[in-house]
């Protein structure tokens, strides 16, 4: 059954605007938790923008459900993934500049580092994820390197999506549908986990979560920003039951 991830950055970029105590992350994982999410995912980055290293400890020590780190493949990362032991770290790219990931991992390119990092996770209990493009040539590398899970980053069909006006059935958003659902076939017949993530929203998602062998969608910005307006509890569950409603009528987005 497909599950939630929800990602909460944001409710510590809210209160790093202040730099002050609130509103508390690990709060937030409680009532996404309480709405329903199958997990908490935080990125703690370089620059530490929004979320703390108090905040992955404390989430670490709190949160009931399973709790996955996203980071980059640096010795400084593994090294606090490796004493947290979340249950699972999402190797991603990360750059100074940009406001949020603007694409995947190039595992092609950095083989030898990413497999060392994921062998490092892997003899401290980490179950490893990569995020990548819907390229052929990184889901070989992705399984090469050891990779357990490969998460799709979904934001140029969500682009698409918005600029052809919300329309599932046009011919750009579902091609760029068929190149997820390439990749994850892919994905699934070397063995990975096929999960997905970036810019799903309520009103692109359904798509997405209907998709053959998905099996985890990630998702922040939209949430705590619908959480804003409903409470996070409402948030969570409004999408939790677009993921369910889709993936168990396939046949309406095929």
């Amino acid at each position: 059954m497909i599950e939630l991830g929800v990602n909460i950055d944001h409710i510590a970029t809210l209160r790093q605007a202040r730099r002050t105590y609130e509103p508390d992350p690990v709060w937030g994982a409680v009532e996404a938790h309480l709405g329903g999410a199958d997990g908490i995912t935080v990125h703690l980055r370089e620059d530490r923008r929004h979320i703390q290293d108090e905040d992955v400890r404390r989430l670490r020590e709190l949160t009931h459900i399973k709790l996955n780190l996203e980071m980059a493949a640096t010795d400084e990362m593994v090294a606090i993934a490796c004493r947290l032991k979340p249950e699972m770290a999402m190797l991603v790219p990360e750059g100074r500049q940009e406001v949020t990931t603007e694409g995947g991992l190039d595992i092609v390119a950095n083989e030898a580092r990413i497999k060392d990092c994921i062998a490092r996770l892997a003899d401290a209990g980490i179950q490893s994820s990569v995020f990548i493009d819907v390229e052929l040539a990184q889901v070989e590398a992705a399984a090469r390197v050891g990779a357990r899970v490969c998460e799709i980053h979904t934001g140029p069909y969500a682009e698409a999506f918005h600029k052809k006006g919300r329309d599932a059935r046009s011919p750009a958003v579902l091609a760029e549908i068929e190149k997820i659902r390439v990749a994850g076939a892919a994905i699934i017949g070397n063995g990975m986990r096929f999960n997905a993530g970036h810019a799903l929203n309520y009103f692109n998602v359904q798509p997405v979560a209907a998709l053959a062998g998905i099996r985890e969608l990630h998702i922040g910005h939209a949430i705590v920003s619908r959480a804003v307006f409903v409470g996070l509890r409402e948030a969570v569950g409004e999408m939790k039951r677009l993921m369910r409603e889709s993936a168990a009528s396939p046949h309406l987005y095929g």
